[in-house]
């Protein structure tokens, strides 16, 4: 009799340990999701700190491309997407309007901030640009962050809108950073309209999934399980989409349209390893440069000229 006493209480002890154990698991990857995917808690400054970008010494450089950006003539635009949220963007026009980058910028981030400094480049090879804010972020509506995998249906919207503006013999660019740049990867598995030339993409990762479960590992020594798996449920259920149902290595299998690859070796937050799997698995003619030294979405400021001579060549080759 006292023999079955210890094994029901051993029982219990194990089993309130285990339901201990999930409770603290199912905490920890709500946590984790309210913090990374939900408007609001996903915060700039703590996707800077991960980054480890220091970005203090590149201010006035900033600045002043934006203080030149803002001279210009400018329009305020929006589009619906496809589940009636409203997108807001910026339109710059220039020249005859024949040739248009669509600028796409990265996590916790707006058009206004990450797109200034590659603004003066287009300008000043003749392209419009029209620079938008992801769904939920900055003046977008929207509650879950897309990742890429909303986004690049959104962006098609933004697409339909060029053309019917500057007409059906324009001429358009891709260009997105870090989730912008995985967005634009993203598309090319999509049928793009054919005004649409090529695709850049700057420090681009694959997937929401493999982002997180490097973030865990490298800056909080983390398992992946139960908190990817646990927030990829959730996500499904409020989002509407799997962290990892869209990845741009397979989306670039599908790629018609050429692709230029940039990132920088030093990037700890989106290693240059992903950069490397996607670009080889791009079907269409592609092109990479990788910086030495640059952090995440640091290439352009670490070396403006070898990242304006790909951009050169790249735009030459198409």
């Amino acid at each position: 009799m006292e023999k079955k006493k210890k094994r029901r209480l051993a029982a219990a002890v194990l089993f309130g340990a285990t339901a201990a154990t999930a409770a603290a698991g199912v905490g920890e990857s709500v946590y984790f999701y309210r913090r990374t995917m939900k408007r609001g808690k996903a915060k700039t400054e703590r996707t800077i700190k991960m980054a480890g970008t220091d970005w203090s010494q590149y201010m006035d450089f900033i600045e002043a491309r934006k203080e030149k950006l803002l001279a210009r003539p400018s329009e305020d635009v929006s589009i619906e997407t496809r589940d009636g949220l409203t997108l807001q963007g910026h339109y710059f026009p220039e020249g005859n309007e024949k040739k248009v980058a669509l600028c796409l910028h990265g996590y916790t981030s707006e058009s206004m901030k990450d797109n200034l400094a590659i603004s003066g480049y287009y300008l000043r090879r003749g392209y419009s640009l029209l620079l938008v804010d992801a769904r939920a972020h900055g003046e977008s509506e929207g509650t879950y962050i897309g990742f890429g995998c909303l986004d690049r249906q959104d962006a098609m919207g933004w697409l339909d809108w060029i053309i019917e503006r500057c007409g059906g013999d324009v001429e358009i660019l891709l260009h997105g950073t870090s989730m912008g740049g995985a967005t634009a990867l993203m598309m090319s598995g999509l049928t793009l309209p054919p005004q649409v030339k090529g695709i850049v993409s700057d420090c681009g990762f694959t997937s929401p999934k493999e982002v997180f479960t490097h973030a865990l590992h490298s800056m909080y020594h983390l398992p992946a399980f139960p908190v990817i798996p646990a927030a990829d449920l959730i996500n499904r259920r409020l989002a509407g989409y799997g962290m990892d149902e869209c990845n741009a290595a397979r989306e670039v299998r599908k790629a018609t349209v050429p692709i230029l690859m940039i990132h920088g070796s030093a990037d700890t937050f989106v290693p240059a390893s992903m950069c490397d799997e996607i670009y080889e698995n791009i079907a269409s003619p592609k092109r990479k440069l990788i910086v030495e030294g640059a952090a995440h979405a640091e290439s352009y400021y670490k070396d403006t000229e070898s990242y304006e001579k790909a951009l050169d060549e790249f735009i030459a080759s198409l």
